[in-house]
Order: structure tokens, then sequence, then C-alpha cells
């Protein structure tokens, strides 16, 4: 999603031809996105202003970049509303205010306290403490199940990327000492492709659990508070989210059991002294877990405080006002600096330099998103598409929306950024199910859920390209075995969605 690692030296010739392919497209798209948006704006089109009639020529141009990245993501999300005021859609006090806006702030604040994991090595002592565990070394089963729950844990407040790239030279070194144990070829294990595939896609599962854990969750959540007032609080999602994300990891270990069965005489071995951090917490470690702590306590608590008093209940009311998540992760980010410092280094937690190298440019296209699907509705081109969609597809039920739009982010995350296919993909589906007069919610849920099940190619997400890298997996297994977890999925979220809304009381 992010963190774009080193790409894995070309060793297979079908991952040379993708590559090939890919410089192609973003050669075709550079060109693509101009020429189209030009026409479209050349052509008298039947909708509702010459404002939307304009705008519908940014997106175009917007689009074609996104899906070729033919730019970087963060430039495209810039130019966007920058052609927007150019040519008269809106002001530039309309189109850069969604740079500021607090699902923006809530995104910076866990990514800052992502960063300050990473920085003190909070993460790798987790990690450590989990892998060395001796009940691991029973067998190689455990050893999935383990690298699947502690990704899991990982990702749902972490960078998918990033956890991949922590967890993966342990996993490697695992894998090395199994296989010396046996006498084989680590790279020729039946059971090594099936641990580099669940570090990988557990990755992207543990991504959805809470808003915070995937650039998607909080896309679709921004957009649809913007687009339609609807909120989704944080325990909300994370008790819809976190028994898909269960079901999918359950197939996933279920299926790699029969598909992929460890060879015989394999013996796990705990994963101890693999650089995870030893001792007593440091004076920085504890004052994450502090940050850390209270900012989580604080996401929760208003919908705890709804299901002791009831929603209705004034308090939880003024609660949700003077503690709105936004504010609450910026509150606990705030203490990564202000807490006492360590008293050997004299370090505190997160120092600027530090914080300085997170994902920016994820926050950019939030922006840039949030501010091309608010043009969207105000000059009435969203309720255009949106009539189209439903005219075009026939889908005028919210489980009929829910499915098409889920469907249709399983398919484009698999060649295009989960970002980008939630940026592109939210507006409209909220759109589609506004004009559809249903509820949105379970919609954009779907399509945030939805654009991270990218499972069957190297390019699909860096998770996959770092594994990709051990040698374990070649492109066919990861495509073959991704397109049965890509089905699982699309199985699995729609119902699991309006089920988890229709019982939250969002649907």
């Amino acid at each position: 999603m992010n963190d774009s690692p080193q790409p894995p030296p070309v060793t297979d010739p079908l991952l040379a031809a993708e590559e090939r392919f890919d410089r192609a497209r973003r050669r075709l798209g550079l060109w693509l996105g101009p020429l189209l948006m030009a026409l479209v704006l050349a052509l008298p089109l039947p909708l509702p202003s010459a404002e939307a009639a304009r705008l519908a020529g940014v997106l175009v141009l917007v689009l074609v970049w996104w899906i070729t990245e033919a730019v970087p993501l963060p430039v495209t999300a810039l130019l966007g509303p920058a052609l927007a005021v150019l040519l008269g859609v809106g002001s530039a006090a309309e189109m850069f205010a969604p740079f500021g806006d607090p699902i923006v702030m809530l995104f910076l604040g866990g990514f800052l306290l992502a960063e300050a994991m990473a920085e003190t090595g909070l993460d790798r002592r987790v990690a450590g403490w989990v892998l060395s565990r001796p009940a691991l070394a029973r067998s190689p089963g455990r050893v999935l199940l383990a690298f699947c729950a502690l990704t899991m844990g990982l990702s749902a407040w972490m960078n998918n990327t990033s956890t991949a790239a922590m967890l993966y030279p342990i996993a490697v070194s695992v894998l090395a000492a199994i296989a010396a144990d046996a006498g084989r070829d680590a790279r020729r294990l039946r059971f090594g492709t099936a641990l580099m595939l669940v570090l990988a896609w557990s990755a992207s599962i543990g991504g959805v659990i809470t808003p915070v854990g995937s650039a998607p969750n909080l896309i679709s959540i921004g957009q649809l508070h913007k687009l339609t007032a609807e909120r989704i609080p944080f325990l909300h999602w994370m008790a819809i989210a976190t028994p898909i994300a269960l079901a999918l990891s359950v197939f996933m270990l279920i299926y790699f059991r029969f598909v992929l069965p460890p060879e015989p005489g394999l013996r796990a071995r705990p994963a101890g002294g693999l650089g995870a951090p030893r001792g007593p917490l440091s004076a920085r470690e504890r004052n994450v877990v502090i940050a850390f702590g209270l900012t989580v306590s604080f996401w929760v608590l208003p919908g705890l405080l709804a299901i002791a008093l009831g929603p209705a209940d004034a308090r939880v009311a003024q609660v949700q006002r003077l503690l709105p998540e936004p504010v609450v992760a910026l509150l606990g980010a705030s203490l990564l600096f202000l807490l006492p410092a360590d008293p050997v280094t004299g370090r505190r937690a997160l120092a600027w330099e530090s914080a300085a190298r997170i994902d920016w440019g994820t926050l950019l296209l939030f922006g840039g998103g949030l501010a091309l699907g608010g043009a969207m509705f105000r000059t009435g081109l969203a309720a255009s598409l949106g009539n189209g969609l439903v005219t075009l597809t026939g889908s005028t039920s919210v489980a009929a929306l829910t499915c098409l739009f889920c469907w249709i982010a399983i398919v484009l995350t698999e060649t295009t950024s989960n970002t980008a296919t939630a940026t592109m993909l939210a507006p409209l589906g909220i759109a589609a199910a506004t004009a559809a007069g249903v509820s949105a919610t379970p919609v954009a849920m779907a399509i945030a859920l939805g654009a991270s099940m990218a499972f069957m190619l190297p390019v699909s997400t860096p998770p996959n390209a770092i594994v990709y890298g051990s040698g374990s997996v070649r492109i066919t297994q990861m495509a073959r075995h991704g397109a049965v977890l890509d089905l699982a999925a699309a199985i699995l979220i729609p119902p699991g969605v309006l089920l988890g809304c229709r019982l939250a009381g969002l649907l």
C-alpha cells in the first residue's frame, strides 16, 4: 500500500513479462489520461451542469493516472483539485479544505503511533515474545498459526507493508532452521510456500480489523461521513470487520493444511534470538505503550458507553462530541513527544526527525480523494453516475450494491493500489446507494474490505512482493492460491458486512 519494498530479483520469466507490462502501462497512461480528459471536455455530455462536465474531465485524467500509476499517486491527488480550481469547478478553499479533514488527522495520529512502535523496537519485542514460545516447537502448523495471528494483530494497527517487512526476516530465519534440521532446501518446501503466503496475506487481512489498519478503511469512512453524514464508530467497525477477518484467516489456514501440508519429518523451532529486544521495557517503550493504550481506550470508549448506557443517552453524545477519533489520535500521538524522556539517552518516545518519515503521500491521497468526492456531490456528477450505475446494473437493493462494489474492488485491487481502488470506488458506491435510496454504509465498508484483498500477484500489494523475493513462492503458485482466497473473500465479505451492519444498528 505505502512503503514500497525493493523489487525482488527478476528470475521468473513470468515476473519479467509482468514488469514489462507494468512499464508499458505507465507509459500508456501518461498520454492516455490527458487525451481522454480533452475528449471529455470537448464532448457535450448529458450532465446536470457545466461544472459537472468539467469535473468529469478532471476525474478521467485522475482515474487513468491512478490506475496506471503513470505518476506518483499523491502527485495525481494534488493535481486533481488544482485542475478543478483552474477549470472553475470550485474555489481553492473548497477544493483544498479536505486536505485538513479530520479523517486525515486520524490517520496522521495512527501513523505517528505506528512509527513510534517501530522506532523504539516495541513491535519487534512483541514479535519476538510471541514467536519464541516453546509451544511453537511442537508442529509446523503451529508456526503458521502463530505467524498468522501475530501478523494480523500488528497489521490491525500498523501499515501492512511495515508489518510484513518486519516479520519477513524472522520468517526466513525460522524457515531456514526448519529446513536445515530436515536436511532440505528451504525454497522447495511446501511449508515454506505456505509460510510466506500466510505472512503476506495475513498482513492484508489484518489491516481491515480496525479503521486505522489500512488506508481504504479510513478513505471509505471519510467519504461516507463527508457525503452522507453517516458515521461508523471505531468499535462498530471492529465488531463488523473482525469476524470477517477471522473467518478469512481460518479458511486460509485450513486451505493450506490440505493443499500445502508440511512435509513429513519437519520439526518446528522456537524463533528466539532473532533480533527482538530483550530485557525489561525501556522508558521510551513504556511511553509508547502508555500513549498507544490510552489512544485505543478512548477510541473504543464511546462504543462501550453506547452499549452500556444506550446510544440515545446524552452522555454518549457528549463523549462523542468531545473525543472524536481524530482528536484522540492526535492527543495520543502528542504524548509521544511529551512524556518524560529516557533517563539514559534523554530521547523521548519519538523524535520529529523520525516522525517526518511517516507516509505523507497517503495523507495527500486521502485529501485529494475527499476533495474530488465532495466536488462530485456538489456539482451533481455523483448523482448522475449513481443513477447510471443503478440503471446499468439493475442493482437497486443494498445487498446487490454491496456485492457489486465489493467484487469490483477485489478485481481492481489486484492490479491497482488498494488506496487508489478505495479512493475511486467509494464515491461511486455511495452515490449509487444514494440514488437507489438505500443505506450507503455497508456499500462503503464492503469497498474498503474488498480493496485490501490483493492476493494474486507480486505487484498487487507490497507484502506480496516482499515474500516473493524469498524464492519460496512462484508467481503461478501465488496466482493460483490467491484466486482461491479472492473467491473466499468475495463470498464472505458482502454477507458479513450486511449482517454486521444490521446487528450494529448501522443498516
